[in-house]
């Protein structure tokens, strides 16, 4: 399929739009990529292509829009179903990918926003607190999930690899502010060589953004959040 059949709205800095990107090079899909900077402005086509929510991810295939990142990784697995599956082929196991990964979305992925943007100190103890309460689950889910193989996925990677790995650069960020490991040999040994894993697989290594200069673009973003309130 022609690159241009395929076009990508997202930002490198997006956790969300990492995970359609992921995804398509795992189908060894060619597509487009559009890049969004929303600390200045939001592309006419994006907010002509998400009108509801009006922010990325947005996957535009053959003109018709596709939105929010663990859709988006449904729609491409679907439709481009000859490459390597990324959602479980068992129901049972499909169906628990689907759980964590909206676990990782409504529970885990809150306490992470809270620090980044957090002023006070007790403000971001408490976010780390909840960041490293929540991670704990994620010791047995990759267990359960993974069946002894390298990925939660199995052999290779899936959708939860994708759901949770995407925001591997700003845990990274994360870490290196708050002097901690997030994931660690004590807690969670196996998150944490699954991440080695995953950082250097061929479909996600060229897309991890690199620590300092999210770091630098968590200060910008917090300059604007000020500036605005």
């Amino acid at each position: 399929m022609a690159k241009s059949d395929v076009k990508l709205l997202g930002a490198w800095t997006s956790p969300f739009a990492m995970r359609p990107r992921i995804a398509l090079n795992i189908k060894s899909v060619d597509y487009e990529f559009q890049e969004e900077d929303w600390l200045v402005s939001k592309s006419e086509l994006l907010l002509k292509s998400n009108p509801v929510h009006k922010k990325v991810p947005v996957l535009i295939h053959a003109g018709n829009p596709i939105c929010e990142s663990l859709i988006i990784v449904q729609y491409i697995d679907e439709v481009w179903s000859s490459g390597p599956s990324i959602l479980p082929s068992d129901p049972y196991d499909r169906a628990t990918a689907r759980f964590w990964s909206a676990y990782i979305d409504d529970k885990w992925f809150p306490s992470m926003v809270a620090f980044l943007f957090a002023q006070e100190e007790d403000a971001k103890k408490a976010a780390i607190a909840q960041m490293e309460e929540g991670l704990v689950p994620l010791e047995e889910a990759f267990g359960k999930c993974s069946k002894g193989k390298a990925f939660f996925g199995g052999d290779r990677i899936g959708f939860l690899d994708i759901a949770f790995g995407c925001f591997l650069g700003w845990l990274r960020v994360i870490e290196k502010a708050g002097g901690i490991e997030l994931l660690n040999e004590t807690q969670t040994p196996s998150p944490l060589k699954w991440a080695e894993r995953f950082s250097s697989d061929i479909a996600v290594k060229e897309l991890l953004p690199d620590t300092d200069k999210l770091a630098e673009f968590r200060k910008k973003a917090q300059a604007k959040m000020t500036a605005n309130n």
